[in-house]
């Protein structure tokens, strides 16, 4: 049977294993993914209100070889309009993609800058859009791709801050750096590493207890499930049963071309492998961006869309079949907007530079999942020998599946990080499958999970809207007021540092 889709997109990349229609897991993402991320990304590049500039920023931190002192620019976005010399820095760290895109959908900051007078940066991830290390030949090999990992990252974060605070003659602003997702994961860690740069953290939908054994391997999936299931029993148990009619039909001889008719590809399909994936992908990616109001995220989407999707399967009357069906609940995910006459199942295409997670899936990144039966994807487990295998086939390296949890922990996390830690909001909505990873019960005092029953992957992140859910604006403000305290204990310590001296 198939193995489980493990998201990342976290934004939005892909890692671990694919669903396949055969019995040999695909370890990387086939076509069908990109292709339906948000199309809009030169449009909304021109709208957001940031100045671009590009850091000369080294090669590798962490030795000192020769090689290790090449310059690579490193783009990063700022935002002045508020801000005043001394007045704080609120730094987004970059995820897995394009920075613009992220800066264009982090509306929050937009909108508490002038409330703190703050300067806002977002730093884009070293191999991730324009920051390419080695130009167009960093994808070329382990050779390159050796420098792309989380350490690096945070030591890029680091290093710019003291600059641009340098450059700003404004060493004494207090920095508070902000992630959603891998850029929350960054962000939390950034605190945990370099407390003497950021004076907190604001980690959005961050899984950091995704590694290893801490997590259920299954609770991802039975997350997304769970979000169906609330919303129309019928509607998770005709996707449940779509799984095992998509794979009878298409075992008929003329499966493959009456499953393009149904599907409405634009030519003919080659395997049944790229309907799991469109399919997968619409039913997880909804789940992921169940927001409370109209959004164009991922794609555009209306609110609330697992409710709408589950509307159209239970719309449909008594003797559809489960694939009509299903094909049709999709359908509201690629082409909510109607612009789409024929859908491209097979083709590839990256719009926000995000091709890069495979790399670090393979690597660091290693989060196992797995399906459960109470899933309504196929059961399946997680096979490392696999993994390792088709790791080792496309970059010639094995994961290091322990390393995430060397390096920053996660066990015993609550007794950890209440001796040694500070400063760090978690924030998670229980509509995210990701929020099962993330931290959900309060450390400290001033280690705080700020936790909602219908936030979907930082929904708090996104900029306010007239229409939304009193929920969401009281999340906000809690985190406003964190932040607040924050900062004005930073500026009595500062105070009183100067008055003694």
């Amino acid at each position: 049977m198939s193995s489980c889709l493990s998201l990342l997109l976290l934004l939005f990349p892909i890692l671990g294993t694919l669903p396949t229609a055969n019995s040999l897991p695909a370890f990387f993402p086939r076509a069908g993914y990109y292709q339906y991320l948000t199309k809009e990304s030169k449009v909304i590049n021109q709208k957001i209100p940031y100045k671009t500039h590009y850091f000369p920023q080294i090669l590798d931190h962490f030795t000192f070889q020769p090689k290790s002192y090449e310059i690579f620019y490193q783009k990063y976005l700022i935002n002045g309009q508020y801000w005043h010399r001394g007045a704080p820095i609120f730094v987004y760290t970059g995820n897995e993609g394009d920075i613009d895109w992220f800066a264009a959908n982090t509306g929050f900051l937009l909108d508490i800058a002038p409330k703190f007078r703050a300067l806002l940066v977002f730093i884009e991830h070293r191999f991730y859009g324009e920051s390419l290390p080695f130009g167009k030949d960093s994808y070329n090999s382990a050779e390159t791709l050796g420098y792309l990992n989380s350490q690096q990252a945070l030591a890029d974060f680091s290093v710019l801050i003291r600059s641009l605070k340098q450059n700003l003659s404004s060493e004494a602003s207090p920095v508070v750096v902000f992630g959603g997702s891998y850029g929350g994961m960054l962000a939390a860690w950034f605190r945990l590493k370099y407390p003497h740069i950021a004076i907190g953290a604001v980690a959005s939908s961050a899984p950091i207890l995704q590694f290893d054994d801490i997590t259920p391997r299954s609770s991802f999936y039975d997350a997304v499930s769970q979000d169906y299931k609330e919303a129309s029993l019928n509607c998770y148990e005709v996707i449940k049963g779509s799984w095992t009619e998509l794979e009878a039909f298409s075992a008929q001889k003329e499966g493959l071309h009456e499953l393009s008719r149904t599907f409405r590809t634009c030519k003919d399909l080659r395997s049944l492998d790229f309907v799991w994936d469109w399919l997968w992908s619409a039913f997880v990616y909804t789940a992921m961006m169940n927001y409370p109001t109209e959004a164009n995220f991922m794609m555009p989407l209306p609110a609330y869309p697992v409710k709408e999707m589950c509307k159209i399967i239970d719309g449909f009357p008594p003797g559809a079949s489960k694939i009509s069906r299903v094909f049709a609940a999709a359908s509201l995910y690629y082409n909510y907007s109607h612009g789409e006459k024929c859908f491209e199942l097979e083709n590839e295409h990256d719009a926000h530079g995000l091709h890069g997670w495979n790399w670090q899936a393979c690597t660091e990144m290693v989060m196992p999942m797995t399906c459960s039966k109470e899933s309504m994807f196929p059961p399946s487990g997680f096979d490392y020998k696999e993994f390792s295998k088709g790791c080792k086939k496309k970059y010639g390296v094995m994961p290091r599946p322990h390393w995430i949890t060397t390096e920053y922990g996660g066990k015993r996390i609550d007794q950890v990080l209440k001796r040694s830690g500070g400063n760090i909001i978690f924030s998670n909505g229980m509509q995210d499958p990701w929020s099962r990873g993330g931290v959900l019960k309060n450390i400290s005092s001033s280690i705080i999970a700020l936790v909602t029953d219908k936030g979907a992957h930082h929904v708090d992140f996104r900029s306010s809207m007239k229409d939304d859910p009193y929920w969401l604006r009281e999340l906000r403000s809690q985190e406003v007021e964190i932040i607040s305290k924050w900062i004005d204990e930073y500026y009595a310590d500062l105070k009183l540092r100067v008055d003694n001296a």
